[in-house]
């Protein structure tokens, strides 16, 4: 009869303008595919250039690339007999668009472009690309020669349109148009479409996943239908990680699901379903009938091919499954893991170096690189050929095989505890027990030469010396003394970085970490050019809040008691003198707020739209418990003159991978002047008038 379909999506961790290895990813998908049974396979958005190749989208070379690329996949056997559905940039009519192209047995059957683009958060995709705004309309897509010789056709259909198999109805989707209030498959839905194919570009956040898997059950749970979605995953060159999460949902349940952090390139789902399903489903539906009886048409692209066979009556078909959802402390060991891994083993360097102060956030930072450890040896235990490849390659051995993450981490990970003579001794024990437990190359060091010798050349320079604040200095003193040590904990780092494998008969160099959290960046609460000034920085994108939770999560499933100290700790930089040799410089009376607090102001500032006035009128009601409007308001103006005054530090913010929608990331998430009138004049007496009437 013709009812069961057997389809394929991907999750595919491709590079931009990695062309040569774009290409090999997507035919290992197509012949895991192929193998399966699937007749249809759906890969990820702009799959053949990679996701992130942001300005160079306007030159022709990737254009040319792209179209070289595709005409490799059509004149391979390996993508005979199976409708092929990739993503590429296509110009048309001097007009450059983000499409699928749709192809089978070397004809391309249709180039359908994107109709709604990503253009928040971090999604820029108006600056490279036009959406295509005529509704249900095809045009004629002259093909250039280097595929005419291929397929032999001058011409192929470009624009909103639909595929009708011998036993079914295609429709596509690119990723944002699923999150479009007017999704396309709402009225393909109408108009007979049964399945839905979506390619996208999406980027993990933390508590995001879930979002994504309603959307697609519930695109399908009104109107019914077969919903595929596929996604990039991995590192593809910039500060985002996209997490997979490959699925396919049939009448509004997922039947099959794909991991959502994973060091394996190439992840295929097969599923097959009974298209018989989908139209019992509609049967029953009298509204949404009565609405299909009046949409408007689709043009139909006919494809003289079946995604079933005429004899399936046996065929097993898959079942409902309950998608299970990631903590968010898994996510943060497993997502930043898998960043870091792309961006090691993509960048071509020895390993990582950290200044590990044995304070939370270093110390997170060094559990992230060790649970990138634990996930590679446990790829390889699990055959994963690509990650011992490269694990041999990272550690220059050709036999080497990576059993033990503590063994893999300390011939990868070097841990570094700066002292000053401002650093109590249990920061320093804390950092040595954490290097001890997860195995990292761990070396201690004292900078209290360094920083002498540069306030010395200061002071002959001037003929003064600078005190802190307990010796009878100024603020300012205070200040420029704290930066000094900090600032010399970069260069050090660097130094270290560059040679300290060098010293251990050991080719390479190291990667420096940054460990700044995502409050502190938005409160400006660090040293320009300080430790924070790294090559990358795995929590930059994190709460503190949530990092405390990590911290736990760590000490009970990777048994890392040293966490426990860590934890009980307060925070501080110890950059003033000890009191009685005791730590008296706390982060938090630093700051003059909590981190709890900062977190409420970011989200308020980023993800609510909140200026000062707009700010102090939501606190009064979420506060009226423990703050008097007054008090409220004190709070809000310090926050907003930190936040301005220290906002040009966001210039230079390491490049962070991102995990909040509140992220001050200076980079293309968080667009704000690095220059403002810090007394916020208008915006202060707005408050205070109200604070007045209250």
């Amino acid at each position: 009869m013709g009812r069961a379909v057997t389809v394929a999506t991907c999750a595919l961790n491709q590079w931009a303008l990695d062309f040569e290895g774009n290409l090999e990813r997507i035919f290992r998908s197509i012949d895991i595919a192929k193998s399966q049974g699937a007749r249809y396979r759906l890969g990820p958005e702009l799959e053949i250039c990679g996701y992130g190749c942001s300005d160079h989208y306007y030159e022709s070379d990737t254009l040319l690339h792209s179209f070289q690329v595709l005409a490799k996949l059509l004149e391979s056997p390996a993508t005979q007999d199976i409708i092929c559905d990739v993503g590429m940039p296509v110009l048309h009519r001097n007009v450059r668009y983000n499409c699928r192209v749709i192809f089978l047995n070397k004809k391309i059957l249709l180039i359908r472009p994107k109709i709604s683009l990503a253009n928040a958060g971090n999604y820029r995709e108006l600056r490279w690309f036009t959406p295509w705004n005529k509704a249900r309309h095809v045009e004629e897509y002259f093909l250039p020669r280097i595929i005419q010789e291929v397929t032999g056709q001058e011409t192929v259909p470009f624009g909103d349109a639909v595929l009708a198999t011998k036993d079914t109805c295609l429709g596509a989707e690119i990723c944002e148009e699923l999150w479009a209030p007017n999704s396309p498959h709402i009225e393909m839905g109408l108009d007979g479409v049964e399945i839905f194919a979506n390619s996208s570009g999406s980027h993990h956040v933390l508590r995001k996943a879930h979002t994504r898997v309603d959307l697609v059950n519930s695109a399908t749970a009104k109107n019914g239908g077969i919903y595929i979605l596929a996604n990039q995953k991995g590192c593809d060159g910039d500060r985002l990680y996209y997490d997979g999460c490959a699925m396919i949902s049939m009448n509004g349940e997922t039947v099959a699901q794909g991991s959502q952090f994973s060091l394996d390139d190439v992840e295929v789902l097969v599923a097959t379903l009974d298209l018989e399903d989908v139209r019992s489903y509609r049967a029953e539906i009298s509204s949404r009938n009565l609405a299909a009886s009046k949409v408007d048409p689709y043009p139909r692209v006919k494809v003289n091919f079946a995604l079933s066979c005429s004899d399936d009556v046996a065929v097993p078909t898959c079942m409902p499954i309950q998608w299970r959802h990631h903590s968010p402390e898994e996510e943060i060991s497993l997502g930043p893991a898998c960043w870091l891994w792309d961006y090691l083993r993509r960048s071509k360097q020895a390993g990582f170096l950290l200044p590990l102060s044995g304070g939370i956030d270093s110390s997170a930072t060094a559990c992230i690189v060790y649970s990138m450890c634990h996930q590679v040896c446990l790829a390889v235990k699990d055959g994963n050929a690509d990650v011992l490849a490269d694990a041999r390659k990272i550690v220059n051995d050709d036999t080497y095989v990576p059993e033990d993450p503590r063994e893999f981490c300390k011939r990868i990970f070097t841990t570094c505890y700066m002292a000053s003579e401002n650093s109590s001794q249990d920061t320093c024990n804390r950092a040595k027990l954490l290097a001890e437990q997860i195995g990292s190359y761990h070396i201690n060091l004292n900078i209290d030469t360094a920083v002498k010798a540069i306030v010395g050349i200061f002071s002959v320079v001037t003929g003064r010396t600078p005190r802190f604040c307990v010796y009878g200095g100024s603020s300012r003193e205070n200040l420029a003394l704290q930066n000094v040590q900090a600032r010399v904990r970069m260069v050090l780092a660097y130094l270290f970085a560059q040679l300290t494998l060098w010293t251990r008969g050991m080719p390479g160099g190291l990667l420096v970490l940054g460990s700044a959290n995502v409050d502190e960046s938005l409160r400006g609460y660090l040293t320009k050019y300080d430790c924070s000034s790294a090559d990358i920085n795995p929590i930059g994108g994190i709460s503190k809040t949530d990092l405390k939770n990590f911290i736990q999560y760590c000490i009970e499933n990777f048994q890392l008691t040293a966490l426990r100290s860590i934890m009980s700790a307060p925070p501080t930089a110890e950059l003033e003198p000890l009191v009685d040799g005791q730590v008296a410089q706390t982060d938090e009376a630093d700051m003059g707020m909590t981190y709890a607090e900062l977190s409420i102001y970011g989200k308020l500032r980023k993800i609510a739209k909140a200026g000062p006035y707009s700010m102090f009128c939501k606190l009064i009601n979420m506060w009226k418990e423990i703050c008097t409007p007054r008090e409220v308001a004190s709070k809000v103006k310090h926050f907003f003159r930190m936040y301005s005054v220290n906002r040009h530090k966001m210039t230079t913010l390491t490049p962070s991978y991102h995990a909040e929608n509140y992220s001050p990331d200076d980079n293309r998430f968080d667009l704000r002047p690095f220059l403002y009138n810090t007394t916020w004049s208008w915006q202060f007496r707005c408050i205070d008038k109200q604070v007045n009437a209250l």
